[in-house]
């Protein structure tokens, strides 16, 4: 069965960040049937996440180099992500999230920021190797109350550029040292 991995760069815990990638997991496991893994907020891993080497962010990197699908958001700071989220990403070397599709979201608090996912957070994907083939989402923080509704309405527009990766099977994650992954069937 398919995976999404989700992985939220807000400082703050239990975030509208956080709900609103979490509500795009849940849409696209609801429509293909993938298995959505526990969110990776990193707002709880803060003060390890320049720790080298930290066993746990290195299992967090290896959980989602090994989703088929990763939602990767943030808040926008300064027009682009935040700190947070770079130092995670940070952590793969060069092609390290090439067996991804990726989501990257920004949830933004200006129609002004509206060009920041596309400008600095799908070429960081892509640099590491990730494919980005749907829209990426600047999601409005001031809507999150609407967010199914919002979210319901990108998923309908862009889930064929995903229904492909999320209907191939793979082999379920493992941590290291229990079993090898397999690559893409």
């Amino acid at each position: 069965m398919s995976t999404i991995a989700v992985v939220v760069g807000n400082p703050q815990p239990a975030s509208r960040t956080a709900l609103v990638a979490g509500e795009v997991a849940s849409q696209l496991a609801a429509r293909s049937g993938a298995t959505v893994l526990p969110t990776i907020d990193l707002a709880g891993y803060a003060e390890r996440i320049f720790a080298y080497p930290e066993a746990e962010i290195d299992e967090l990197n290896a959980q989602v180099a090994a989703a088929d699908v990763v939602v990767i958001a943030s808040p926008t700071y300064k027009a682009a992500y935040t700190g947070l989220l770079k130092a995670f990403l940070d952590r793969y070397g060069a092609g390290g999230l090439s067996a991804v599709t990726a989501v990257p979201i920004l949830t933004i608090g200006s129609p002004a920021h509206t060009l920041a996912v596309d400008t600095t957070l799908r070429p960081l994907l892509v640099e590491l190797g990730a494919s980005v083939p749907t829209r990426a989402i600047a999601f409005p923080a001031a809507e999150t109350g609407d967010r199914a509704r919002i979210i319901g309405e990108w998923v309908e527009s862009e889930y064929a550029r995903l229904d492909g990766v999320l209907s191939r099977r793979r082999a379920p994650y493992s941590a290291p040292g229990t079993a090898s992954i397999s690559s893409r069937a």
